[in-house]
């Protein structure tokens, strides 16, 4: 379909004065779409005690992202139970500085990254896991569910953060580099505690189910892992990391479903029969595994998936959950749900048809990165643009087909970015996303 609400894209932007209070900057880098002015509205550096591995002398400042931030005026919003700020976001972001600092060999932006790795490190726990929410006092929410120190999803997008932050520091700040490799020698050490190394399945219902990976068969939870691995990997060359990227592969392989002709066309099951949109980084992880391990089946099981299941979710104008059954040697559709689409839903895919067209020099997967992200600029099931380059706004997410959350939070704002980026390296993706608009 075709849409006329994105104006100017990868062309010069002007300033302007948003209805938020604050002036935003002059885009950095004419002829992108990348703009930090939201991001960089929602970092601040806070003072806390200076109490982990880093030797930073006290006081210790470090950097956060405000979670939320809400229409109109998109100031910033906490929340009672959880906080103002979490690893989760803090991760997401100095992911993104890194890249963008690469990328343009913008400074600024690598001291965010830095702060905000620091903050990580500040809230690592003795267990080697990580606490994710801090309270508006700059206390640690150590009770929330979402927030306590265990194996779950802000522990991992710790040690993927800190992992390419230590690949950007090792040169430039030693001591530094030296502070994050000491957290993940913690953290990846309690890791092989809980990866079950025997491979054992369990039968449920006729079927073999594995029991090998984060909570038992979440190879949503294994994706961000393996990248996690393959980082360390590359830092220390211990042969031993690959045995465990390998059973993690192997476990992801083990949930995917269907085929080329029948449902769910080689999607990968993110938690037993439960498929979701958001985090669904199972082939862009096993793309950039299948590199390191030299393994052919796994590079194809990723193609499959992005030739196949990435196909028939643009056919269905994308969806955001769905449960499956087995009848017989079939699998059907149980519940499914359209909504909400998100922006996490959306940098996945990307992320992954780019990795495939790295790997494969098909330009179709470029063309499909392209053809995703013209969801962000109104490509989409609410004909709604979702990403602004004017301001660097991410909405929050598309509730109905006609109803859009204008909020732009931490996390909407992050993915959006990390997409884009991502896409404006590649030529041919531009070229699709500027058709599919025209």
């Amino acid at each position: 379909m075709k849409k006329p609400v994105l104006l100017f894209i990868f062309s010069s932007l002007l300033l302007f004065t948003f209805n938020c209070e604050y002036r935003l900057q002059e885009q950095k880098n004419t002829g992108s779409v990348i703009n930090t002015a939201h991001l960089d509205s929602l970092y601040e550096e806070i003072i806390v005690d200076n109490k982990t591995i880093s030797q930073t002398p006290s006081p210790r400042r470090v950097g956060i992202i405000h979670i939320y931030s809400e229409y109109p005026d998109y100031k910033w919003v906490g929340d009672a139970d959880e906080g103002i700020a979490c690893v989760d976001d803090a991760a997401r972001a100095a992911v993104f500085y890194l890249k963008y600092s690469e990328t343009y060999a913008d400074e600024s932006s690598g001291l965010k990254a830095r702060k905000l790795l620091d903050f990580i490190l500040y809230m690592q726990s003795e267990n080697g896991f990580f606490y994710n929410f801090i309270f508006d006092d700059y206390s640690i929410n150590r009770e929330h569910k979402n927030s306590k120190n265990e194996s779950n999803w802000w522990s991992w997008r710790a040690m993927w953060a800190l992992s390419e932050g230590y690949k950007y520091f090792v040169n430039i700040d030693k001591e530094f580099s030296e502070d994050i490799y000491t957290s993940l020698e913690k953290v990846t050490e309690e890791l092989k505690k809980i990866i079950n190394v025997e491979r054992e399945t369990k039968s449920i219902n006729g079927e073999d189910k594995i029991t090998w990976l984060p909570i038992k068969s979440g190879s949503d939870q294994a994706s961000i892992i393996i990248l996690s691995l393959l980082n360390y990997y590359e830092i220390n060359k211990d042969e031993s990391i690959l045995e465990y990227i390998n059973n993690l592969s192997d476990g992801i392989l083990n949930v995917q479903k269907g085929d080329s002709a029948s449902f769910p066309y080689y999607a990968f099951m993110s938690w037993e029969n439960l498929w979701h949109a958001y985090g669904n980084l199972q082939s862009y992880s096993l793309l950039k595994a299948s590199t390191v391990l030299k393994r052919e089946d796994i590079l194809q099981a990723a193609i499959s998936e992005i030739n196949y299941f990435y196909k028939f979710l643009m056919n269905e104008n994308y969806l955001s959950s769905f449960n499956i059954d087995k009848e017989k040697d079939e699998y059907i559709l149980v519940e499914t749900k359209q909504y909400s689409q998100i922006a996490y839903n959306f940098r996945v895919m990307v992320y992954a048809c780019i990795e495939a067209y790295n790997i494969t020099k098909d330009s179709s997967y470029a063309s499909m990165a392209g053809e995703i992200a013209s969801w962000f600029f109104g490509d989409n099931i609410a004909e709604a643009q979702m990403y602004f380059p004017s301001s660097g706004i991410c909405y929050d997410g598309i509730n109905s087909q006609n109803a859009i959350n204008k909020n732009s939070g931490a996390e909407s704002t992050i993915e959006a970015l990390l997409a884009l980026l991502t896409l404006e390296q590649n030529q041919i993706a531009i070229k699709t996303l500027n058709m599919v608009l025209e």
